[in-house]
């Protein structure tokens, strides 16, 4: 028999796995399922939404990423940095390891297929990663990498974690896609308007039109202006509109819907996901039996 005070904390403990296991088990199946479910797009024809894309993580223009720890040129990273504190002395020496430095990328990059690029932000992201390095050392800082000759057997009081999406990797990612199209967001009077007042900042370019050189720029002659001004603002917005579309993928309005960034293929992403269905639905079992078996017994 149980006194009160286990009966109530083993109830607690496998309730609380309970809880977890349930938890894990709709996520797990669910996400499987999302997976199976949603069809692969290409970037040049995804419809906007929610959709699923694969290709090659690419950087973009601009300043490398680079992970802090290792000073790996990457698409995307995470760290965090852990430091050993010891409590009490002899037999009752008691270890645990605190986080004193940690970060994630929010840089953008590019996902590319045989279609087009695609400009993925990867804020909110769950991001599944297969490049991870994990050394220690003796100071806060890493003053060498994972490979470098670090302290012997693990000693040092600093642990070090790092996770990247390296660049070319394959990628598999599901998110809110979008389209962007530079062109006209302002009426054509709004921009032929802005053409004329550039102009007449500048002596130069309104002298053209003063057809009897007096000076002056008379009715008719700023009517010429205009239509000359309202030609150059058709032929800009003929550029922009012949301008390839900016395609973002991110995390989208609806928070209830997954974001994941994977560099795992999607069938060993959803297989994963199915055996975290499954081990989570055999913890349930196995709590809720503990639970009967428990209350049944005190």
């Amino acid at each position: 028999m149980l006194d009160p005070g286990e009966f109530w904390l083993l109830a607690g403990l496998l309730g609380a796995l309970l809880c977890l296991s349930l938890f894990g088990f709709i996520r797990g199946a669910t996400r499987k399922r999302l997976i199976a479910d949603t069809p692969t797009s290409r970037v040049r024809s995804a419809a906007q939404g929610y959709v699923e894309l694969i290709g090659q993580a690419r950087l973009m223009e601009g300043p490398p990423i680079i992970a802090p720890l290792t000073g790996t040129h990457c698409a995307w990273y995470s760290y965090r940095i852990d430091r050993r504190d010891r409590t009490g002395s002899g037999r009752r020496s008691r270890q645990r390891w605190t986080c004193v430095d940690q970060g994630t990328s929010t840089d953008l990059f590019y996902l590319v297929d045989d279609t087009g690029e695609c400009v993925v932000d990867p804020e909110g992201a769950q991001v599944v990663h297969v490049h991870q390095d994990r050394w220690h050392g003796d100071s806060r800082r890493p003053l060498v990498g994972p490979g470098g000759g670090g302290t012997f057997l693990g000693a040092g009081r600093y642990r070090y974690t790092e996770n990247r999406l390296h660049l070319d990797d394959d990628l598999y990612a599901i998110g809110y896609f979008r389209s962007h199209v530079t062109g006209d967001e302002t009426t054509l009077n709004t921009e032929v308007a802005q053409i004329l007042r550039e102009w007449k900042k500048d002596p130069a370019a309104l002298a053209r039109f003063d057809a009897n050189g007096d000076g002056e720029i008379c009715l008719e002659e700023w009517e010429a202006a205009r239509q000359a001004a309202t030609d150059q603002a058709l032929m800009q917005r003929a550029e922009r509109a012949m301008a390839p579309a900016t395609h973002l993928l991110s995390r989208g309005p609806d928070r209830r819907r997954p974001y994941i960034l994977s560099a795992l293929p999607e069938d060993q992403l959803a297989t994963r996901y199915r055996w975290m269905a499954r081990l989570s639905g055999l913890g349930f079992l196995l709590s809720v039996g503990g639970l009967a078996w428990l209350f049944l017994a005190g």
